[in-house]
């Protein structure tokens, strides 16, 4: 959800990004669906579909509902749609849109249900997103929010220029108006936006040497997440090439160490319009 003149988006537009944002959508898949339910929902606004990552598991997993798909980035909008295209059961059941979700273009009681993830982080204002979601659900419309919260990484053994990288990262973010710990903030969001019946669980992460081949790919999978943000950290002077090349190292190390520790915990927030 996010536009190259209308802030900085961390990890840019390239066809690469494109495809990690993909994969990233299946990897946590099974996480991020397994407390929802659209099943009944016949009118689903997604805000900041970016490529169409989520937008293709929401259409393959509830075949009753018809799909809203905003973004402001035109490169996301268009992969998105190209995308999209050559899903046979998407065919006539979505549309894509570009638009800013801090104020949509949507008449009031427009929808059945939203969904959001991994977007607010990048927005300046999330407060004025979810007040313009609430506009245009219905009353008893569900909304389902999943976000970072960056402060509960944690890697062993300790891997010093992982962790300069990781916190130049999330500065980065907060310097350009974004929040990487928006996550434990959903709640007071929700109540704020007028939202009633909020609940919030915890997405953990946890993988030692009881799960030693999820533990390799989730590493794997964060190194890609890590260094998609570093051209942008180095063209801004936040981080040297030298860091980066240290903490890619670092993370490849551990990666195939026998004893390494991940953790991460991100949020999931549902709530219902009355």
């Amino acid at each position: 959800m996010s536009d190259a003149n209308y802030f900085p988006y961390l990890h840019g537009f390239s066809e690469s990004e494109q495809q990690r944002l993909r994969e990233q959508a299946f990897y946590e898949e099974h996480r991020i669906y397994q407390d929802i339910d659209f099943s009944r929902i016949k009118n689903l606004l997604e805000v900041g579909c970016g490529v169409g990552a989520q937008s293709e598991i929401l259409l393959r997993r509830f075949s009753k509902l018809h799909l809203t798909g905003i973004d402001l980035n035109d490169r996301q909008l268009a992969s998105a749609k190209e995308y999209l295209a050559t899903l046979p059961y998407a065919k006539d059941r979505y549309e894509i849109k570009k638009m800013d979700a801090q104020n949509l273009e949507f008449e009031s009681n427009s929808f059945e249900g939203a969904f959001l993830c991994w977007v607010l982080e990048h927005i300046p204002h999330p407060q004025k997103v979810l007040n313009e979601v609430r506009r245009v659900l219905r009353p008893g419309s569900k909304v389902f929010i999943t976000e970072v919260l960056n402060s509960t990484f944690f890697l062993d053994p300790y891997s010093p220029n992982v962790w300069k990288y990781w916190m130049a990262f999330n500065d980065y973010q907060l310097d350009t108006h974004g929040d990487p710990f928006i996550g434990a903030k959903l709640g007071n969001l929700l109540q704020a936006g007028g939202f009633q019946d909020i609940k919030l669980s915890l997405k953990n992460l946890h993988f030692d040497n009881r799960f030693p081949d999820e533990r390799k790919e989730t590493i794997d999978f964060w190194t890609d997440l890590l260094m998609s943000a570093k051209e942008q950290l180095i063209s801004e002077k936040v981080i040297t090439q030298e860091l980066a090349d240290a903490a890619y190292q670092e993370l490849k190390t551990i990666a195939s160490d026998p004893n390494a520790v991940f953790y991460y915990t991100y949020v999931q927030a549902q709530a219902t319009v009355i």
